[in-house]
C-alpha cells in the first residue's frame, strides 16, 4: 500500500531548496511519497533530493523581473499553473501540503487553499518573504527557522529552527581544529548564487593578512561565474592557494573543515554554521527583502558567534582586521565555535515532520 504523499513547494533558490531537501529525506525514510513543486530554477537544486521523489515543474513568474510586457503576463502564467495545480491534486490528493517561499509556491498553495488540503509554510528568515506573506493568514501552521519572526498581527509562528540536509547533520557538532601555525582552511561563501561584493573584498583582505596567517591559509571561494577569471588572478598573485569555483557541492565537509567562513548571512548558511559549530564573518546582502539577512545574523552575532560586517560598511581593510583578529586567537575562535553549536537547532527537521504529520491526521480550517 503506497504512503500518503506530501507535496514540497519551493522556489528556486538554495535557500529555500536545501531546507525543501531535508524535509524529503526525512519524510521518504517514513515511508511517505514525496513530490517537490518547483520552476526550472528549482528544478536546478533538485539533484540532491532522493530519487523517489517526484519533481514537477510548474508555470511561475515574478513581478520583480522582466520588462513591461513580461509583468503584465505575470497574473496569467500564475493562473495557469494555479489552474495546473488544482487539476493535479484533484487526480492525486496530497495529504498534506508545504510551501518553503518563493513564487514557484504560488500554484500548490492556492490548489491547497482552494481544495482544503492541509497546508504549512516554512520561513527560513526573520522576515516573512512576500509569498509567505500573502499566504500566512491562508495555511494551518506557520513554522519558522529564524526566531523571532516578524509575523502578521494574529499570526501565531511554530519555531521549528531551519533543516538542514542530512549531509550536514552527519558532521553536527565536528571537532573545531582551532586556527595556528599549520594549514588552516578558510571557507568563503556567498549564499547558492555567489556574491561579487565578496569577489570584490575577500582576495584583497586575505591578501593583506599578516604574513605569519596567510602563509597557512587554503582558500575555498564560491565565485559567481563571470567573477572567476578575476578572483582566481587576485590569490595567484598574491600567492594564495585558492580553489574558486561557482559553486561547491561538499559544503558540509568544507564547512567541517574550515577555521573560519565568511559569509552572506542567508537562512540556510546561517543554519548550517550553527549546526556545525564555526566562527564566522557574516556579511548580510543589503538588498534582503525587509533587511532579512541582518535579522538571521542577529542570534549568532548576540551570542558571540559571529561578527557582523555590514555591506555599506566592508572593504579589505575591515575584514582583513575581523579576520586577522579571529585567527591570531585561537581561544577566541574556540569559544565563537561552542557558541554557535549554542544556537544551532539540529532537530529542525524532527520538529518540522512532526508537524506535518500532525496536520496530516486532520486539521478543520
Amino acid at each position: 500500500m503506497a504512503g500518503p504523499l506530501l507535496l514540497i513547494a519551493a522556489g528556486g533558490t538554495g535557500g529555500h531548496m536545501f531546507p525543501a531537501q531535508a524535509l524529503a529525506e526525512a519524510m521518504v525514510r517514513r515511508g511517505w511519497r514525496v513530490k517537490l513543486s518547483t520552476d526550472a530554477r528549482g528544478a536546478r537544486y533538485a539533484g540532491g533530493f532522493p530519487h523517489v521523489v517526484q519533481v514537477e515543474e510548474v508555470a511561475s513568474a515574478t513581478f520583480a523581473r522582466g520588462g513591461a510586457l513580461a509583468r503584465l503576463a505575470v497574473p496569467f502564467r500564475i493562473a495557469g499553473g494555479v489552474l495546473s495545480a488544482v487539476l493535479g491534486m484533484l487526480r492525486d490528493r496530497p495529504a498534506v501540503v508545504v510551501g518553503f517561499g518563493g513564487y514557484p509556491t504560488i500554484p500548490a498553495l492556492s490548489a491547497a487553499w482552494v481544495l482544503r488540503r492541509p497546508r504549512m509554510i516554512h520561513e527560513q528568515n526573520g522576515v516573512l518573504g512576500r509569498v509567505n506573506q500573502v499566504f500566512a493568514r491562508r495555511v494551518d501552521r506557520v513554522a519558522c527557522g529564524t526566531w523571532p519572526t516578524a509575523l502578521p498581527a494574529g499570526v501565531e509562528g511554530i519555531h521549528t529552527g531551519n533543516p538542514v540536509r542530512a549531509a550536514v547533520l552527519e558532521r553536527a557538532a565536528a571537532g573545531y581544529i582551532p586556527p595556528g601555525d599549520y594549514p588552516m582552511s578558510l571557507l568563503v561563501i556567498g549564499g547558492s548564487q555567489g556574491a561579487r561584493i565578496l569577489s570584490d573584498v575577500v582576495p584583497a583582505a586575505v591578501a593583506a593578512l599578516p604574513e605569519g596567517i596567510r602563509r597557512y591559509l587554503r582558500v575555498a571561494h564560491q565565485a559567481r561565474e563571470e567573477d572567476l577569471p578575476r578572483v582566481v588572478a587576485a590569490y595567484e598573485a598574491a600567492g594564495i592557494m585558492a580553489e574558486v569555483e561557482p559553486f561547491f557541492r561538499d559544503i558540509p565537509r568544507r564547512l567541517s573543515e574550515a577555521q573560519l567562513v565568511i559569509s552572506r548571512s542567508g537562512a540556510s548558511s546561517v543554519a548550517d554554521i550553527s549546526v556545525i559549530g564555526r566562527p564566522a564573518v557574516l556579511i548580510p546582502f543589503a538588498a534582503a527583502t525587509g533587511d532579512h539577512q541582518t535579522a538571521n545574523a542577529r542570534g549568532l552575532v548576540d551570542a558571540g558567534a559571529a561578527v557582523l560586517i555590514a555591506e555599506k560598511l566592508l572593504d579589505p581593510e575591515t575584514l582583513c582586521a575581523q579576520m586577522g583578529a579571529i585567527l591570531a586567537s585561537p581561544d577566541r575562535a574556540v569559544a565563537m565555535a561552542q557558541h554557535a553549536l549554542g544556537q544551532g537547532r539540529p532537530d529542525a527537521t524532527e520538529r518540522l515532520v512532526a508537524l506535518v504529520e500532525e496536520l496530516a491526521k486532520g486539521i478543520s480550517t
